[in-house]
């Protein structure tokens, strides 16, 4: 075996190399995503972390520039059971393990991964790292001990833009919603599925005040997805209370927390978080149930301090903003994955109803959440 990984507990599977060469170390989680390889790595809210495929094969359809979320890979390592380099797809333009070195991204393969993900669902989401065989275990130790744990971690800061950029539609770019967001590490099909819809999007760096964001004049606020722990973004939390109604605000994952956090919720770590295109959530105001694409370690926390809700009913809490509804429940630990602001106009998921890759079953919402703020305008 040419390479391994390694937990901070000092638990180590072997495996092949496959990527670039050297090591890499970050929090190790797993994805169980059947495919959308390449989005994931591109997805900002992997920033800091090392990814665990749960699916044996990856890297069967190879990679293409349609596929990518950001214009870089974010994740610092991939762990996989049978990885593949094919690039005879019909939609390829590259093969992944060839991408991967060329992106300067180690990876390994033949992992026992079934016994990795076991470990980590009864650990917990933990660092660890992925070395060449030739680096001593207690060195490669020292380095995996060394990364910062991803509770306290302020990463928006890392994947964020350095300066505005504005994203209009084809045609007719004057006659939808503008919408001003806060980028934390948005990823590429929420700005496609926002403008696809005639709105223009602007994307502002996470270090944008409230005082700026109000003088342009955006009919609505966004806030996106992005990686790292929600409770050290107090900066940006300061700034959505400020616009809370302004305007009509609405967050998805990381924005979901953000916003939540602002009206005087909190939020707390998951023991290994949802990250995957298959988790089940119950809308409660429709009892629809949808299968979801998910990527995140946190999750808010319901009033009272319970990290899991005792209801499967629409109930209705207290906030800053006044009353807020309860709207979608994860049907595999009961986690919050929804709210409403009822006193004003602004709404959360925590999953990607973008998918991106996985289901389509919540598209409506971008839909939705059009609706209700040209409703809230009128």
């Amino acid at each position: 075996m040419s390479a391994y990984v390694l937990l901070e507990d000092g638990t180590r599977f072997d495996g092949d190399a496959c990527g670039a060469p050297g090591a890499a170390t970050g929090e190790v989680v797993f994805t169980t995503g059947m495919s959308g390889y390449q989005e994931s790595v591109t997805d900002p809210s992997f920033a800091g972390q090392v990814i665990t495929f749960t699916y044996p094969h990856i890297g069967n359809y190879g990679v293409s520039a349609a596929a990518m979320e950001s214009d870089r890979v974010w994740a610092r390592a991939v762990i996989m059971r049978e990885a593949v380099d094919a690039a005879d797809a019909p939609s390829a333009q590259g093969g992944w393990l060839a991408w991967l070195r060329e992106c300067g991204i180690p990876a390994i393969s033949g992992v026992d991964t079934r016994a990795l993900v076991r470990h980590i669902r009864d650990a917990g989401s933990m660092r660890g790292g992925v070395f060449p065989g030739d680096v001593p275990e207690g060195e490669a130790l020292e380095r995996v001990r060394a990364e910062p744990p991803m509770a306290g971690q302020d990463l928006a800061r890392v994947v964020t833009p350095a300066r505005l950029t504005v994203h209009e539609p084809e045609s007719n770019p004057a006659g939808g919603p503008r919408i001003a967001a806060i980028d934390t590490g948005i990823k590429a099909s929420i700005v496609r599925n926002l403008v696809q819809r005639g709105a223009t999007v602007e994307l502002h760096p996470c270090s944008v005040t409230a005082q700026e964001l109000l003088a342009r004049g955006a009919d609505l606020f966004f806030l996106a997805n992005g990686p790292g722990d929600p409770a050290a973004l107090g900066h940006i939390v300061a700034t959505v209370r400020e616009l809370v109604g302004r305007a009509p605000v609405w967050g998805i994952c990381l924005g979901h927390q953000l916003l939540c956090q602002a009206v005087g919720l909190a939020t707390h770590k998951l023991p290994f978080g949802h990250r995957g295109a298959n988790h089940p959530v119950k809308d409660l105001t429709t009892g629809r149930i949808e299968i979801t694409s998910q990527n995140h370690g946190f999750a808010v926390t319901p009033p009272g301090g319970a990290a899991r809700l005792d209801t499967g009913k629409a109930v209705r809490w207290e906030t800053d903003f006044g009353a807020a509804e309860l709207t979608h429940v994860n049907l595999y630990d009961r986690t919050v994955e929804g709210l409403t602001l009822l006193d004003v106009p602004a709404s959360t998921v925590q999953y990607h109803p973008e998918a991106g890759p996985g289901p389509n079953d919540s598209l409506y919402l971008f839909d939705r959440f059009l609706d209700a703020a040209a409703h809230a305008q009128a």
